[in-house]
């Protein structure tokens, strides 16, 4: 069974070919295009390279494409990509304008190209479906609630990755079993052993930081739109909810221009005055730029409030685990993150965090009572995964 995970970005297209006829779940492909003007050519160039890999004779060898959506009204977990999943898309775009527009395009000129290929989308809201009540809700009137304003959190694919594969890695396999049955029973799958407890870093251009026990997550730091939660790389993160009207007040501002400059001027780049990289923002309070270390000053006190809230709502933690572009590469900041915590059990140590860079690895000192973890998100395997499920269930 061969499935093709497409990754869409207003001006990008990234693939994923795996072979998933057993567990093996070998990878056959892999590439991309950026700057992508012409979106039905980028999906004849991505099935030309398959073809000329050998991947595949043609796309009737695909069993189907599946698409890391992000969020729809109404509609979560992994289903086939209609018209109706397409509208309720269309219904939340503006809680994810970068991702939803491009998505609902692509996946139509999929649809286009290759009718008889089923289409399957795994939501980024999909890991937190089974997470408690008292999580996920805002404290907003019964209406507000109804009319869908609630947390419905994201990278649900990387943390569920990282539910599984942690797991995996420190012996609970019967935890990892559970996290893998995670859609097909709703946590439902029994464990042998005392409770397990990961708090999972996703920290990139977009971070969020999940609690996650035995294998299902509890709660996020996104909530409603990915504009929540940490800052991000030019998103604001968490902000009072007067601070919108006040802005458009005092600045003189609409709401559109506030909303704007929210979405593309703040976070790390709106601190540091400098970038929204991390690599350059980094680079910049190295030289003494002032306004840079204090966008990482606040970007790392932000990670540990969150992984301070799961610490303490999963009555401590079997682990914490690095993962995504920051997470995985940045030693610096997982140091300053985990810094002087020893009182809390969680100790790195610096030779470990030091080298390691894109790989997994422990990272944290043999007398922690937490282990620290770095492991590269595999967020596509998921949607391969998940897709074959749903697939297999349906009879085809």
């Amino acid at each position: 069974m061969k499935i093709l995970v497409a990754n869409i970005g207003s001006t990008s297209l990234k693939w994923r070919l795996f072979d998933c006829s057993d567990s093996a779940e070998r990878l056959l492909h892999k590439g991309g295009f950026e700057r992508v003007t012409d979106y039905p050519k980028a999906i004849e160039d991505c099935l030309a390279e398959l073809k000329a890999a050998n991947a595949i004779a043609n796309e009737s060898e695909l069993a189907a494409v599946g698409f890391k959506t992000v969020i729809a009204k109404d509609v979560t977990g992994c289903v086939r990509l209609d018209e109706k999943v397409l509208a309720a898309m269309e219904a939340y775009k503006g809680l994810a304008p970068a991702h939803n527009p491009p998505y609902i395009t692509g996946i139509r000129l999929f649809a286009q190209r290759m009718p008889s290929v089923s289409l399957v989308g795994l939501f980024e809201t999909a890991f937190y479906q089974f997470a408690p009540e008292a999580m996920m809700r805002y404290a907003v009137p019964d209406s507000w609630h109804a009319a869908g304003i609630r947390r419905w959190s994201f990278h649900g694919a990387s943390h569920k990755f990282m539910a599984e594969r942690s797991a995996e890695l420190l012996g609970r396999e019967d935890v990892a079993t559970r996290a893998r049955q995670l859609y097909i029973d709703g946590g439902k799958s029994p464990i042998n052993g005392k409770p397990f407890r990961v708090i999972s870093c996703h920290l990139g251009g977009s971070s969020s930081i999940t609690g996650i026990l035995n294998g299902a997550a509890i709660g996020s730091s996104m909530g409603m739109s990915p504009q929540s939660g940490l800052p991000q790389n030019n998103r604001v993160g968490d902000l009072d909810a007067e601070a919108l009207p006040y802005a458009v007040k005092t600045l003189g501002i609409s709401v559109e221009e506030a909303q704007r400059q929210l979405s593309k001027e703040s976070g790390l780049k709106g601190l540091s005055g400098v970038s929204n990289d991390i690599r350059e923002i980094q680079t910049a309070a190295a030289a003494g730029n002032a306004k840079a270390k204090l966008a990482i000053d606040v970007y790392v006190a932000s990670a540990r409030h969150w992984i301070g809230s799961y610490f303490l709502e999963l009555n401590g933690a079997d682990a914490i685990v690095f993962t995504a572009g920051i997470g995985e590469n940045r030693a610096e900041l997982r140091a300053a993150i985990c810094g002087n915590l020893e009182n809390i059990g969680i100790i790195l140590d610096a030779e470990k965090n030091n080298a390691a860079c894109a790989t997994e690895a422990v990272i944290s000192a043999p007398e922690s009572r937490v282990k620290v973890l770095v492991i590269p998100t595999n967020e596509e395997l998921v949607v391969a995964r998940e897709t074959k499920r749903l697939l297999q269930n349906s009879g085809n």
